[in-house]
């Protein structure tokens, strides 16, 4: 499976879009943006997993690294400075859209997915559906802070895939929020996954089985709901 090939763009100025570009073999129009949770980056194995899985399948998929893991290769990100990162995810979306391509869509894990729903909710519009890979709904053991502010304005097709046994939001908890979003959306729940969406160790083998999981759940919903194009 390709690894990708490097991608750096400042077209629509600071900041830039960094990450690997992943092309379609046999291209359906579509393409999609995905990046990392809030401590890892692109370079985490099942993003390169699913851009691979996905690239596949006809779509082309840029795995980029946010404006905060752009200045620093480790750490988490600032919350002062969470603005940035959704204008970094925006701009990976215009450059896709440059391809051409006929839909784009965004995603990513934890942090990475936050920032991508909070970026489509505040421009509607901005991408076509979403991908939301561990969304941590709250921090671990403290349910009452709920990350749901946004959701109510949230009126892009999104597609949640859940651990069951994630300490940043139950499968009940992730229906609770599904239920304030106006636009479509569904959850593909993973039965003794966690955070990482693993069940148990992250492993070589169960990488590639996992992206491949979840890019024929996101392609059986994008068949099944007639939005974007």
């Amino acid at each position: 499976m390709s690894a990708g090939e490097p991608f750096d763009d400042l077209t629509f100025g600071p900041p830039a879009v960094r990450g690997f570009l992943h092309r379609a073999s046999s291209p359906s129009g579509d393409a999609f943006a995905l990046t990392h949770g809030a401590g890892g980056d692109c370079r985490a194995p099942l993003l390169v997993a699913l851009a691979g899985a996905f690239a596949n399948a006809g779509i082309t998929t840029l795995r980029c690294d946010l404006p905060y893991r752009q200045v620093r290769p480790k750490g988490p990100p600032s919350p002062a400075r969470s603005a940035l990162d959704r204008e970094g995810l925006e701009h990976a979306v215009l450059a896709l859209r440059r391809l051409p391509s006929r839909r784009v869509f965004l995603g990513g894990l934890s942090y990475g997915g936050r920032q991508a729903s909070m970026l489509a909710a505040a421009k509607p519009g901005v991408a076509d559906a979403l991908l939301l890979l561990s969304y941590p709904l709250h921090p671990p053991g403290r349910v009452t802070e709920l990350r749901t502010a946004h959701l109510p304005d949230l009126r892009t097709p999104t597609l949640f895939v859940h651990g069951s046994v994630d300490p940043f939001g139950s499968l009940d908890e992730i229906g609770a929020a599904r239920a304030l979003i106006p636009a479509p959306s569904d959850l593909v729940p993973l039965e003794g996954a966690g955070h990482g969406l693993y069940v148990g160790r992250p492993s070589a083998a169960a990488t590639p089985r996992l992206a491949h999981r979840i890019v024929d759940a996101f392609l059986t919903w994008r068949d099944s709901h007639p939005f974007g194009g």
